[in-house]
């Protein structure tokens, strides 16, 4: 059997690689996008692929190490110490070897796990992840692209107020990603039945247009700073609500659908920001995703709550 770093010594490769770790469940969609961004993959580890070059934006990729090393190792001190010389703090990753890794992580100064509270500050320190191959080889990242082991986010659920979990993607795109409206500003929440969105959106401060066809939860709709309309997403025009700072949509509908529904509101000039969820049917719809990731402005995500589907944000501040 060959090892993966006599495999590097025959393809000759450069120094640089990279690791995209996959959402569970979801290898096949990073490894589509992958070979659709052209990105060479050298092997892969379950949800792990490692990769030829440097770090490239892939929305599959729930985390993405950087500057990957493929080390030979001979005892678990040796390992610890080619960690501890890359980076100040460590997760491991388990592909094999989990006792042996787990002794090697005793060792480090290792991060760690806990559960957050909304809006509760993020350590802003980089984090290393490690995986044993064998008990030879260990991939080492000092870097990842989330300040938090593997791209995901746990938190101190509110179990009472909230209408329906997805509630939680908003609480990680603020919380862990930074993007969220001051209080004062007007925001929009499109197809926001049954009022998870728009309870997140008052909960912050901000004033909620919320539409949908059906009504909210009643305990939703009686909150203060909300307007609801019982109308259609897809027939409500931009100059009927005016200048808006944040436009939310949570909306069920195809991908092509949602890209029609926001070049509306960004063609009519009155909204700045947006962040919408992107549903897909199978097979996944790359080529709508590759089309919101080209506006500019814009990144598209997959975040901890997100199933089949993904987060498109929209924002000046997004170079």
């Amino acid at each position: 059997m060959v090892s993966i770093l006599e495999h590097m010594g025959q393809t000759n490769l450069a120094n640089t690689l990279t690791g995209y770790l996959s959402p569970v469940d979801f290898e096949q969609d990073l490894k589509t996008e992958l070979e659709m961004m052209k990105i060479e993959i050298i092997s892969q580890h379950g949800r792990l692929f490692i990769c030829l070059g440097g770090f490239q934006d892939v929305t599959f990729a729930q985390d993405t190490w950087k500057n990957v090393e493929i080390l030979a190792y001979a005892t678990i001190s040796q390992a610890a110490e080619l960690l501890k010389s890359r980076a100040r703090r460590w997760s491991h990753y388990s592909l094999s070897h989990h006792r042996r890794a787990e002794l090697i992580l005793d060792k480090v100064p290792k991060v760690k796990i806990k559960r957050y509270d909304f809006l509760e500050e993020i350590p802003k320190t980089p984090i290393g992840v490690f995986s044993l191959l064998s008990e030879t080889e260990i991939i080492v990242s000092p870097e990842t692209t989330c300040p938090l082991p593997f791209g995901e986010i746990e938190f101190n659920e509110d179990k009472i107020n909230p209408p329906s979990r997805a509630y939680l993607k908003l609480w990680e795109l603020f919380t862990l990603y930074g993007f969220k409206p001051d209080a004062g500003m007007k925001t929009i929440d499109v197809g926001s039945c049954p009022g998870g969105w728009t309870w997140v959106l008052q909960t912050v401060g901000t004033n909620v247009v919320s539409v949908d066809k059906a009504p909210l939860d009643p305990k939703i709709a009686a909150l203060p700073n909300i307007e609801f309309k019982q109308e259609s997403a897809f027939g409500l025009r931009p100059q009927h609500v005016g200048h808006l700072d944040w436009f939310f949509s949570d909306i069920i509908c195809y991908p092509d659908k949602l890209l029609e529904l926001v070049t509306r509101w960004m063609e009519s000039g009155l909204v700045d920001n947006f962040a919408c969820t992107i549903k897909f049917q199978k097979p996944t719809d790359f080529e709508t995703l590759f089309k919101f990731k080209a506006i500019p402005h814009s990144r598209v995500v997959h975040l901890s709550c997100n199933k089949h589907e993904v987060t498109w944000i929209h924002s000046k501040e997004i170079k």
